[in-house]
């Protein structure tokens, strides 16, 4: 297959696109370099974006990195190009995530797919408003359950009683958090208030923590802590919240970038089919917590999100930082 020669614009624009994937706290964990001589796109990730506190192992920092690099897939077929990709392609280089050679596109059925996903890049966004109380149909389920499959990973419904353990455990989580005065420290650290959420790059603008819950069940994470923010409001949310459980086979680095692949691939779908969503790594983040997640009775796999879908506002677009920030030229 014919290698083109790609344009400092047309690199760009991959970046770019790449870089619209979610992280935990919007912290970006990921750095890109365009070997010209290769056709190819290094994904790297960027150790001062890590959060010890919250995910000492870096697997949240993987799966956002997978999330990008499923972007970037997109956005190179919706470009006319095929990415082959390969995971973990330098042992010795934990920092280097992937490498994806850009070729040709010479009407792949697989490469269409991935454009028909490109809209549903920059209208996703993360929402913690309230969902209606309102069913998702068992066609939009099935499609999003197929598309985990196809990156490798699986997508469960949970059933009630196993809905109420998972969110038992994420306000187990919350409680947690309460007592240990250290366990927010990488929350601060991610997140923006007042002026400085007008300028931000990068982290939770105050501006996208939605409003304080007051009622309800939905699982979703007060940015704000103890920390006054101005006009937020308060408000009841669905007390029948519609969770997800994305889960892989294995618990290491490969497996997590495939789920962060899965991942997006799961949000652009719902996306397209006018679903708002949230994540939460909350119960996650603790691991005798997170293998209390996994359905006892299906009891394969690991849980690698928790998402939350239904239909309400999407939420804003939080920040990006600059592409010549993440990306270098060579």
């Amino acid at each position: 297959m014919a290698s083109r020669q790609l344009d400092e614009k047309t690199v760009t624009g991959l970046v770019a696109e790449a870089a619209a994937a979610p992280s935990m706290h919007n912290a970006q964990p990921w750095r890109f370099r365009y070997l010209t001589s290769e056709h190819a796109l290094l994904l790297c990730a960027d150790p001062d974006r890590a959060m010890p506190r919250s995910d000492p192992d870096n697997r949240a920092l993987h799966i956002g990195c997978g999330a990008a690099l499923f972007n970037l897939r997109v956005a190179a077929a919706h470009t006319g190009l095929v990415s082959e990709t390969r995971l973990l392609p330098e042992p010795q280089d934990p920092l280097l995530l992937a490498v994806v050679h850009l070729t040709e596109d010479a009407g792949r059925p697989q490469g269409q797919g991935l454009a028909r996903l490109y809209p549903a890049i920059r209208r996703r966004h993360t929402s913690r408003h309230p969902f209606a109380e309102k069913d998702i149909p068992e066609d939009v389920r099935a499609t999003l359950q197929d598309a985990a499959e196809r990156e490798g990973a699986v997508l469960l419904f949970p059933g009630p009683w196993h809905a109420e353990t998972v969110l038992d455990l994420i306000h187990d989580a919350e409680s947690r958090d309460t007592l240990d005065p250290d366990a927010s420290e990488d929350l601060v650290r991610w997140t923006r208030l007042g002026p400085e959420a007008d300028t931000a790059v990068d982290g939770v603008p105050e501006y996208a923590f939605g409003p304080r819950k007051r009622d309800g069940k939905a699982p979703v994470r007060d940015f704000a802590g103890r920390r006054r923010v101005a006009d937020r409001g308060t408000t009841v949310f669905e007390h029948t919240p519609h969770l997800a459980l994305l889960s892989t086979r294995g618990d290491g680095p490969a497996d997590w970038l495939r789920a962060g692949q899965a991942l997006e691939r799961v949000l652009l779908e719902a996306t397209l089919a006018d679903l708002a969503t949230s994540l939460t790594s909350h119960a996650l983040e603790d691991r005798a917590l997170r293998l209390l997640t996994r359905d006892p009775a299906w009891g394969v796999g690991q849980v690698q999100m928790v998402l939350r879908l239904g239909y309400g506002p999407r939420g804003p677009a939080t920040p990006r930082r600059p592409v010549r920030d993440i990306l270098d030229l060579a």
